[in-house]
């Protein structure tokens, strides 16, 4: 599980509590660089607060972290060494934190996927597959899942490897 290389960008897909971000930490531990955690999650109620306590006390000790709800293709920039690898958890999350704030979202995507194409060390993203299930019935929630889609087909193409986890599996799907 080791397939880090410096520099190539990594995307991790699966629904939720698939096991994705799991796998990405087991992938980034398996590098044996220093470990970046780029987290994009906001705690607006007690339930993120506890999902994010629930990531910190998984990775350990051993990772720093940096907060980035809107600002993910700076701290990328700013983080990715060919002597570490960053991992971001989540795109989804930042895909919503974009829309809350009124952001031009296809513009932002083309931001970070062009500064995927210049990182200068290993990066691994991780986000939610939400394409799978039935047509959202409202407006907001098709955006969210439109946007979802076409950052992860541009990601995708821009990346050495794509894995699909379910139930806790990887499926490499590219790479």
């Amino acid at each position: 599980m080791s397939g880090l290389a410096s520099p190539a960008v990594t995307l991790v897909l699966g629904g939720a509590r698939s096991g994705k971000s799991a796998f990405a930490e087991r992938l980034v531990e398996a590098s044996g660089f220093a470990k970046v955690y780029i987290a994009t999650g906001r705690a607006f109620d007690p339930e993120m607060e506890a999902r994010i306590e629930d990531h910190r006390a998984r990775r350990g000790s051993g990772w720093r972290t940096v907060e980035a709800p809107l600002g993910l293709g700076a701290a990328i920039a700013a983080e990715a060494r060919a002597s570490r690898v960053v991992l971001v958890d989540c795109l989804t999350l930042w895909l919503t934190n974009l829309m809350l704030e009124g952001r031009d979202v296809p513009g932002e995507g083309a931001a970070l996927v062009a500064t995927l194409q210049r990182v200068a060390g290993p990066v691994v993203l991780v986000s939610n597959e939400v394409g799978l299930g039935i047509v959202p019935d409202n407006v907001m929630a098709r955006d969210f899942r439109d946007h979802a889609g076409r950052l992860h087909q541009q990601i995708a193409a821009a990346a050495a490897q794509v894995f699909f986890v379910a139930a806790g599996l990887p499926l490499k799907m590219k790479g």
